[in-house]
């Protein structure tokens, strides 16, 4: 049933040094949790020796330091290329205790040298002000997951993988993280992973028994039920066990060997034979006690092997005079006169496991994806961009004339293979189908003669799973490679939390010097609110742009392109950035085409602007009302509303201003994009009525231009929770954009035009009283929308 490797490969020699190296993890990673002072224990501990805080994570952090000594071991022993991802993010003590070791973090920041004094400066500066956080974080060289949310370690290992050939990934996973959906999901992505073209990605199963205060799903399992369950997701587990140094260290070595050749042979017989069949990859086990080699009781409690021992496993010590001489005893139990010399420098012995260079995990440039980052090669927009005579004299949808680019894109990466798009199940939905011109759909697992568009080389990755998707592209991305993600509006919230960490990251990635940038994150959100009328309300909502701009101004950029040309310039602007996150919201459904590929440029580069040929404006004259739109469908509907009014109330003076990066609202003070007072007053005057149409919900307009001079005559109409499987217009008409209301609610504003309009505002509430009895009897909307067309 279980599969344990016991091959003998280690010498005594060999078991003295991981035991030595590892010893010497555990103590850097307890001295991090308690001391400010005395790093090596030269005399006593004193109560002044301790942080008047104690933060920070024990439990998982003995595991942790076995496996990154163990893949020194291996990595150093066979030449391999790797990458660690380490899912239990608050054994952070664990990660920078090896970083030190190997010499990658005197390296990083030479403020913290391999020394005595170092050593004091590593374990002051954990969980203390002016510090470094407790958890895996930017600031740890050697790593591209965040750790401070738990499921995402997987997804953001395969997606490490991808096109790295050469690669192996190790992904420890925690036994409280394995209980996160996300996880769950994650064991499918061996599915995708291509033996010829991609590394390999070793999962490390930790089941140290216990989360916070509960025993662990998976560790209470029966050892069979486990094993089938394991193998059910397509893997060969090894098993590694116990509590006994000596035993385990044998026995990880051996698991790691065992790995490591079984690896070797399934990408030999791709790439050298030929062979098709999707390989059983090989994980491990590690079965460990929780906070193995630390205290076994704490007044009279079990703590060793417990949930106990999660955090800070001797609270007090500064106020409790036993507890200080058991963590005295604890520390001095790893022997560290033999691991560190007087001046604090490792000994050999210590480092003798220890790769060189790059090949340090500390210092892999894998974790580093700007070093390897390379320009995407974009095609020129001109040989995609929509031609038109005039403005809304064709249409076009969108989303479609992206996907040719994209197809170019991907046919200029066949080589270098660096570029991928991602999606729930959802590229040929969303009119990107030109994609399996230059790629097929990744696909491992069995195919039939029905299929279509499968390739086992294929970089376009569906799964109906948003959090898989967005975990590949981050791993992808911090890798050093380029990336889209393509996802229904509504469905983008499944990702919520994971772009926050996402931004966090780059955020502080930014303040790093040593931390390259790399490509941006970029998701497209189509089949939009607006367009949903025929999935109904479930699929109706606009709020993932909210929630996006909560975060970091230097991070984050939202774009609505109104036309295929916008969407195209803006999508060239994406794909060429690095260290943001570009929200791109545009249609799949045909709309109308507004600007040439010049003119959308300069709009693009604009931000925002007035549509000099779609208003009314004499010669200079202030205009009368301000129609203010960004999104596709609220364009379409401000120009038909001017378009109303051009007709019937042709002595009105109206100007008509797009946005297409949303940010431009904000004042320039709040974020990098936002424009100055007085181009705001310029574009939207300081005392004119503005109605603004809104693509998404209409108070964030208000939040963004709060501090405006002209807030007070900003009137905003947009997506208000009215929604369900009715007609396209009907949609807008639901929640009050559509233009018959707009030009109601110019009459409205427009100070004194209320008395002299009143036959016209009549007229337009008569339409969508109209409307309303049409559809309900056609099932269709009314013939004057249906075929309405710009005749300015």
């Amino acid at each position: 049933m279980s599969d344990t490797a016991t091959t003998p490969t280690l010498s005594d020699e060999e078991l003295a040094a991981l035991d030595a190296h590892w010893r010497a993890a555990n103590y850097l990673a307890v001295g991090q949790i308690y001391l400010m002072a005395n790093p090596l224990l030269t005399r006593p501990l004193t109560p002044e020796d301790i942080k008047p805080r104690l933060l920070g994570h024990w439990g998982t952090s003995p595991g942790l330091n076995l496996v990154h000594t163990h893949l020194n071991r291996i990595v150093k022993d066979r030449g391999i290329d790797a990458l660690c991802v380490w899912g239990p993010g608050h054994g952070g003590p664990a990660v920078l205790a090896n970083a030190w070791l190997e010499g990658s973090y005197s390296e990083t920041y030479p403020d913290v040298p391999r020394t005595a004094e170092g050593m004091g400066v590593l374990f002051k500066q954990f969980s203390f002000p002016g510090g470094v956080p407790s958890h895996v974080a930017p600031e740890v060289p050697g790593s591209i997951h965040e750790g401070g949310e738990l499921g995402y370690a997987l997804t953001h290992a395969y997606g490490a993988a991808f096109d790295h050939p050469d690669l192996l990934v190790t992904c420890v996973i925690g036994d409280g993280e394995a209980e996160t959906g996300p996880l769950a999901a994650s064991w499918h992505a061996n599915k995708f992973l291509d033996p010829v073209h991609d590394g390999a990605v070793l999962p490390v199963l930790h089941l140290n028994g216990y989360k916070i205060a509960n025993p662990t799903v998976l560790a209470r399992l029966p050892e069979d039920e486990l094993d089938a369950l394991l193998r059910g997701y397509g893997h060969d587990p090894l098993y590694v066990t116990g509590d006994d140094p000596a035993t385990v260290h044998r026995a990880m070595a051996a698991a790691l060997d065992t790995a490591a050749d079984r690896i070797a042979a399934h990408q030999r017989a791709a790439r050298e034979d030929g062979a098709t069949e999707r390989p059983r990859w090989p994980m491990i086990v590690l079965r460990t006690p929780k906070g193995w080699t630390g205290p076994e009781e704490v007044d009279g409690l079990p703590v060793e092997n417990t949930w106990r021992s999660h955090q800070v496993p001797l609270p007090g010590v500064r106020e409790n005079p036993a507890h200080l001489r058991q963590l005295e005893a604890w520390l001095r139990s790893y022997r560290p006169g033999e691991l560190f010399d007087a001046d604090g420098r490792p000994t050999a012995q210590v480092l003798a496991c220890v790769p060189e260079g790059t090949a340090r995990l500390g210092s892999t440039p894998y974790a580093n994806g700007g070093l390897l980052l390379r320009a995407l090669p974009i095609p020129a927009l001109e040989d995609h961009a929509v031609r038109l005579d005039k403005p809304g004299s064709a249409t076009h949808s969108p989303t479609q004339v992206l996907g040719g680019l994209l197809a170019d894109v991907m046919a200029a990466t066949a080589e270098r293979r660096d570029f991928r798009v991602v999606g729930p199940d959802e590229t040929a939905s969303n009119r990107l189908q030109d994609l399996y011109r230059a790629t097929g759909k990744a696909w491992q697992a069995e195919t039939l003669p029905t299929d279509e568009h499968l390739a086992r080389d294929g970089r376009v990755m569906e799964v109906l799973s948003e959090h898989l998707c967005q975990g590949w592209l981050e791993g992808y991305l911090l890798t050093g490679r380029h990336g889209l993600f393509s996802s229904y509006e509504a469905f983008a919230h499944i990702v919520d939390s994971m772009v926050n960490q996402h931004i966090k990251w780059l955020r502080t990635a930014r303040r790093l010097p040593w931390r390259r940038p790399i490509a941006s994150l970029n998701y497209l959100l189509t089949s939009h609110v607006w367009r949903q009328d025929h999935n109904g309300f479930s699929h109706q909502d606009p709020g993932f742009v909210d929630h996006v701009l909560n975060k970091s101004p230097q991070v984050v950029r939202v774009y609505l392109p109104p036309d295929a040309n916008t969407l195209l310039s803006v999508a060239d602007h994406a794909l060429r950035s690095r260290d943001y996150v570009n929200v791109i919201v545009a249609g799949k459904q045909p709309t109308f085409d507004w600007l040439t590929l010049e003119e959308a440029r300069a709009h693009c580069a604009r931000g925002a602007g007035a549509w000099e040929w779609a208003g009314t404006e004499d010669g200079g004259r202030e205009p009368d009302v301000v129609l203010g739109c960004a999104g596709d469908v609220p364009t379409q509907e401000v120009l038909a509303a001017a378009d109303l009014l051009r007709r019937h109330l042709p002595e009105l003076a109206v100007r008509v201003v797009n946005v297409v990066d949303i940010a431009r609202m904000m004042p320039n003070e709040e974020h990098p994009h936002g424009m100055t007072d007085a181009e705001y007053d310029a574009l939207f005057t300081r005392d004119r009525p503005v109605i603004f149409a809104y693509h998404g919900y209409p108070w964030l307009i208000h939040r963004l231009a709060y501090r405006r001079t002209g807030h007070a005559h900003l009137h905003v109409r947009g997506y208000k929770e009215e929604g369900t499987t009715t007609t396209p217009f009907d949609m807008v008409v639901r929640n009050d954009l559509d233009r018959y209301r707009l030009v109601m609610d110019v009459i409205d504003r427009v100070p004194g035009l209320g008395v002299r309009a009143v036959a016209v505002r009549q007229a337009m509430a008569d339409t969508r009283t109209r409307h309303h009895a049409w559809i309900r009897e056609h099932g269709v909307d009314l013939p004057e929308v249906a075929e309405w067309s710009w005749g300015g």
